[in-house]
């Protein structure tokens, strides 16, 4: 599973650099979902750290732009971050994360008409309207925080506060007998107008807290 396999990866990637003095291993929870992470304080001002962090995939129904939509929300993430303290335990972050977050979005037909563009189109319990948005899979983070602050040994408590940047992507298509009824101005339409909404998201959020133990 791809979950497991990055968590592997950044271990075993992280291994080489670490001191047997000060390595923090760390658990946190909000967004984006539940996190377990390694933390190598180097000096007093400067932590490297690698997380991953998820919430599976989660059911989502609602209406957007006037259609009703059933789908989910899959997320996962791999990050790497450098933080830098400024006063005690507070620090600025940055870094970069890897993405796997994405909405589903699935119109079902059952007879009734639904607006697509500036047309109603009548649907049969075979059509569909898709519309897939799409976070990029690679973008830089920054952010505030506390926590991992060499020389803090023992437990402790983390939180984080950033984003990582980056502008979610909008696709649609249509399935089924609609598919020969709907032009393609009122796809192009009805597409831009996600664009419009749901995809105006620039950020996935991180507001999560959690404990830390440095050895």
């Amino acid at each position: 599973m791809l979950f497991p396999s990055r968590l592997c990866a950044v271990v075993a990637a992280a291994l080489p650099v670490l001191s047997a003095h000060a390595v923090e291993p760390y658990a946190a929870i909000g967004a984006p979902g539940v996190m377990l992470g390694l933390a190598h304080p180097v000096s007093d001002t400067l932590t490297l750290r690698a997380d991953l962090a998820t919430i599976g995939t989660r059911d989502k129904t609602g209406t957007e732009q006037g259609i009703k939509y059933q789908g989910d929300y899959k997320s996962n993430r791999t990050g790497l971050f450098a933080d830098w303290f400024v006063a005690g335990g507070f620090r600025l972050t940055g870094g970069v994360t890897f993405n796997d977050t994405k909405f589903n979005l699935t119109a079902l037909g059952d007879g009734s008409p639904i607006k697509i563009g500036n047309t109603s189109y009548t649907t049969t319990t075979a059509d569909r309207f898709v519309a897939n948005i799409k976070f990029p899979s690679t973008s830089p983070y920054i952010g505030i925080g506390w926590g991992h602050k060499m020389g803090n040994t023992g437990w402790g408590f983390v939180a984080d506060l950033g984003a990582s940047i980056g502008k979610a992507t909008v696709t649609t298509r249509v399935e089924g007998p609609l598919l020969n009824q709907v032009s393609q101005a009122d796809i192009d339409r009805e597409t831009q107008e996600l664009r419009d909404g749901v995809g105006k998201v620039r950020a996935l959020p991180q507001l999560s807290v959690g404990v830390s133990y440095q050895f």
